[in-house]
């Protein structure tokens, strides 16, 4: 009997240890290198705006999924953007940003609460950002103030916060919670320590994860008005004011789409969720995108997507107690 009760408990040591392990590599990191969308070096996108005025990004139609379908031309929109990586300091007018994949603990999570803001006009801006804060930090779920929970209930399905809440993995999250954490990961403890807490002032939270002080340049080679080419052929460049505000321009050239709105057979999509604006040359913010500021009257049209491959099965487990527990 004391054989399978001790490697149960080093199994689940083992998985504190793992989810740890996995917290700290996939908080963002300021010194690791993110995979970027590249640069156009053959034509200058600047060129052909000259004298041009950018029109509303959300006079373009969405599909269902909030992805903006892209026409021809030039186009820009004011986004309400939340501070993934606390610790570091406010963007400023000598930081270019360049845009990234979304990732990051919980990166599921984050992502959802992004895109269903874009349905929520309604909620603060601040509830939304403390629930992104205790996520990426990994924070006590039951410690949060009673409007941060309403927010994440109207923002996340029962399952995801029932993860947030630790889920299967709550033992071991309660043991890698002594395992002592050093450099960036001193961030997320302060933050961590401030929902146990339950201190209800916003600037409280703030002051830790927003530096008053200014970026480090580390990189005079970008500059804030470069362009970002996507895989699809058109560009993207990102202009944030604040942690809490960002403009996006999207310039999609002549040709890119065909006389039906369409390349090789496809709307062309523009999806500002799935991706977060990273600074190219200092230590500023990461930034997730959100809803736009201004309200809009969203345009919806239900299009058509290629299947994805199903996914296979695994196999049968030969051992259906694969922990060795021992049953009565």
């Amino acid at each position: 009997m004391l054989k399978p009760l001790h490697a149960t408990f080093c199994y689940v040591l083992l998985l504190a240890s793992c989810a740890s392990s996995s917290r700290n590599s996939n908080n963002i990191n300021q010194s690791a290198p993110l995979p970027v969308h590249h640069l156009e070096q053959g034509i200058n996108p600047d060129s052909a705006l000259a004298g041009k005025t950018a029109l509303p990004l959300f006079d373009l139609p969405q599909s269902q999924d909030g992805e903006i379908i892209l026409s021809e031309g030039f186009y820009e929109a004011d986004f309400k953007s939340y501070c993934l990586q606390p610790g570091t300091p406010s963007p400023s007018s000598a930081d270019a940003y360049l845009q990234a994949p979304l990732r990051g603990y919980h990166k599921d999570i984050v992502e959802t609460i992004l895109r269903n803001s874009l349905n929520r006009p309604d909620l603060q801006q601040r509830n939304i950002q403390l629930l992104l804060w205790s996520v990426v930090s990994g924070s006590d779920y039951s410690r949060l103030a009673p409007s941060v929970k309403s927010t994440a209930r109207q923002l996340l399905s029962s399952k995801q916060i029932f993860a947030l809440q630790g889920g299967m993995l709550g033992v071991a999250k309660t043991i890698a919670a002594r395992f002592p954490e050093t450099g960036v990961n001193s961030t997320f403890n302060d933050m961590r320590q401030l929902f146990e807490l339950g201190n209800s002032s916003y600037e409280a939270y703030e002051r830790i994860a927003v530096l008053r002080q200014p970026s480090v340049i580390h990189n005079t080679n970008h500059n804030r008005e470069q362009w970002n080419l996507q895989d699809s052929g058109f560009y993207v460049r990102y202009f944030p004011s604040s942690y809490d505000r960002i403009k996006i321009q999207v310039y999609v050239p002549s040709g890119a789409v065909d006389s039906t709105g369409k390349k090789s057979g496809e709307f062309l999509l523009f999806d500002p969720v799935t991706t977060m604006a990273i600074p190219a040359n200092s230590n500023a913010q990461r930034l997730g995108v959100g809803a736009p500021v201004a309200d809009v009257i969203r345009k919806i049209i239900e299009i058509q997507k290629a299947p994805r491959s199903p996914k296979k099965l695994p196999p049968p487990n030969p051992n259906p107690n694969p922990k060795g527990i021992v049953l009565n």
